[in-house]
């Protein structure tokens, strides 16, 4: 009897430690990161998402953003863009608040960068058109150096880029 119980708790304890494992998002392929900064007009502008790596994957072929079809900006949950007071994004108004924040590229270079109220999903799966609050037009561009993991930077002077292999998407917010 003594042995079924002690075997009954260490399963148990196999079982709940292996669920507590999966919820530690820091041990996901595609780790959690932030970018954080607050601007010279004081308004603090916060972006959490998950980094994934190329591995040697190719962008548009084998990994998003992929011509046409919506993108997280990310990995897992989608990418959040959150703002402490109304700002503007490229010249566009933007109200204070917490968005989901989505990247559609097009074959001319282009992207449109869409900030939806949506921000509590996983990935673009449910993504809606109807609860976009701001979509902005933007340039790909290309970096000099390559960068396996995809990186958000946030300067004081309100440019933000995503960078991911050799391209950049880099937009204003004021």
């Amino acid at each position: 009897m003594k042995k079924l119980i002690t075997l009954t708790l260490l399963g148990s304890l196999l079982v709940s430690s292996s669920l507590f494992a999966q919820d530690d998002k820091s041990k996901r392929p595609s780790p959690p990161a932030k970018a954080s900064e607050t601007l010279k007009s004081g308004a603090v502008v916060t972006i959490d998402y998950s980094s994934p790596a190329l591995k040697g994957r190719v962008i548009g072929k084998d990994v998003e953003p992929k011509t046409g079809e919506i993108w997280r900006a990310g990995a897992n949950e989608a990418t959040t863009f959150e703002v402490s007071r109304n700002v503007t994004v490229e010249g566009k108004a933007l109200p204070a608040g917490k968005y989901a924040f989505f990247v559609l590229t097009a074959a001319n270079g282009e992207a449109t960068l869409i900030f939806n109220k949506n921000f509590d999903q996983w990935g673009a799966y449910d993504y809606k058109k109807s609860e976009d609050v701001l979509r902005v037009a933007t340039k790909v561009g290309k970096t000099s150096t390559s960068s396996d993991r995809l990186t958000y930077s946030i300067k004081k002077d309100g440019r933000v880029s995503l960078t991911w292999g050799t391209m950049e998407i880099a937009f204003n917010v004021q």
